[in-house]
């Protein structure tokens, strides 16, 4: 049997790892993104120079050859569920499997801002969000920050570690104001703006203004104020990367709808991490949860299930 991964992050190679481990199927690993598995939660480090590429790569190259886990470095271009056949963007044979497991994870999230397409705007979620932020610092001077969650504060210190001017906008109160008591988020206010840090709390983007090369020189705010810059990043969380499913036969809904045993509507058809969507998620839990722990999770319960030792979906409190 013929098992085909579409996304090699930490829920994509969990899966051909336990997939291995429980069989001798053939496993195909297929990403756009990177040719190994990588840390995604350590790319702030790498940009900060306190580490390299290769040592957020959990596993040394050998180690996929080793486990008979094949790995494609190329984009899926079309998912032909009927034939079960996968196009590809470079290669000419198209990829025959027999149970597909799709993997693509996440995208940053944006809201139809006038400019968000312009030279200089950025999200930090993919490596090549990173190169991409790595290329331009050398012409940054002032860099705007939307959004005030986790990914906002890794990129508000990988910004300051090059010294480039930061100004973090912010729709609350306060920072986390919705999940931090009170205190806690003010706390956490005061540690921001002590390291130089321009915080605007209660403040929206409008409008991102470019020049005439299309590359970005400033933002406007919800209060009619303006703020120069030569970088926006986008950080207003992450939505499911579903883009590949939206011309096939898979049911989706905000991510690729799934069941308790992470199976799409169709028999042979998994999806696991960021772009799942439980049907009927557990009591305390939400559809879709973002999260490296529970995409770890799908991961090994998906490679269980298409082994033969079903298992259903239950991450615990």
């Amino acid at each position: 049997m013929h098992i085909v991964i579409i996304g090699n992050g930490i829920s994509g190679a969990t899966a051909a790892r336990f997939i291995r481990k429980y069989s001798d199927n053939q496993i195909t690993m297929i990403s756009s993104e990177s040719p190994y598995f990588f840390s995604r939660t350590a790319m702030m480090y790498v940009y900060m120079g306190h580490t390299r590429w290769k040592d957020i790569e959990p596993y040394e190259p050998w180690f996929w050859k080793k486990n008979r886990i094949d790995l494609i470095f190329d984009k899926v271009n079309k998912v032909d569920t009927a034939n079960k056949i996968l196009h590809l963007d470079k290669a000419i044979q198209p990829i025959i499997y027999d149970k597909l497991i799709i993997a693509t994870g996440s995208k940053t999230n944006k809201y139809g801002w006038p400019g968000q397409e312009l030279n200089g705007v950025s999200g930090l979620y993919h490596k090549q969000d990173l190169e991409y932020i790595t290329n331009l610092s050398t012409k940054i001077k002032k860099a705007v920050i939307i959004g005030g969650g986790l990914i906002g504060i890794e990129l508000a210190e990988m910004l300051l570690s090059r010294n480039i001017e930061v100004t973090m906008l912010v729709r609350e109160k306060s920072y986390w104001s919705n999940i931090l008591p009170s205190e806690e988020s003010q706390m956490i206010n005061n540690h921001i703006i002590e390291h130089k840090v321009d915080l605007r709390l209660n403040t929206t983007l409008s409008e991102i203004k470019g020049n005439a090369s299309d590359n970005v020189e400033g933002v406007l705010l919800s209060d009619g104020s303006f703020i120069p810059c030569q970088f926006v990043g986008i950080t207003t969380g992450v939505t499911p990367n579903i883009d590949l499913v939206q011309s096939s036969e898979i049911e989706f809904d905000k991510g690729i709808l799934v069941d308790e045993y992470l199976q799409t509507n169709l028999k042979d058809v998994f999806a696991i991490g960021d772009c799942a969507q439980i049907r009927k998620p557990h009591e305390g839990r939400q559809s879709i949860e973002p999260v490296w722990y529970t995409g770890r999770i799908m991961g090994e319960l998906v490679a269980n299930n298409i082994c033969n030792r079903p298992v259903i979906y239950d991450p615990g409190i």
